[in-house]
C-alpha cells in the first residue's frame, strides 16, 4: 500500500523540479517539494503500520486533485500541466480512498 505513495512523491518532486528548471517557477519547486514530503512521510508510515499514513496519502491526492481541477478550468485542461494534476490526485484520491473504507468500513 505504501509504492503508491512513494511513487506520487516520485513525481510531484520530479514535477515541481522540472517546472523551476523549465520557468523558474519557485511556486512548482515548493509545491512539488511539498507534496513530495507529504507522500514520502506518507509512505513511510504506511510501510511501517504507523498510524496516519492511509489519512495523509489521502488527503495530499485530495489536494492534489482539487489544485488540478482548479488550474485546469480556465484553460479548459488543455495544458498538460492541470491535466496531469488532476490525473494523479484523481488516481490517488480513488485509491487511498478505497483503501480508507476497506481498513474502516
Amino acid at each position: 500500500m505504501e509504492h503508491p505513495a512513494y511513487t506520487l512523491s516520485l513525481l510531484t518532486t520530479a514535477g515541481g523540479l522540472m517546472g523551476y528548471y523549465r520557468k523558474g517557477s519557485i511556486p512548482s519547486l515548493v509545491s512539488g517539494l511539498v507534496f513530495g514530503s507529504v507522500y514520502g512521510i506518507a509512505g513511510y508510515l504506511l510501510h511501517m503500520n504507523r498510524d496516519g499514513g492511509l489519512e495523509m496519502a489521502l488527503g495530499a491526492s485530495t489536494l492534489l486533485l482539487g489544485a488540478g481541477v482548479i488550474r485546469g478550468m480556465p484553460s479548459r485542461f488543455t495544458k498538460p500541466v492541470p491535466v496531469v494534476l488532476t490525473a494523479l490526485g484523481g488516481l490517488g484520491s480513488y485509491y487511498y480512498y478505497n483503501k480508507y473504507k476497506e481498513f474502516y468500513p
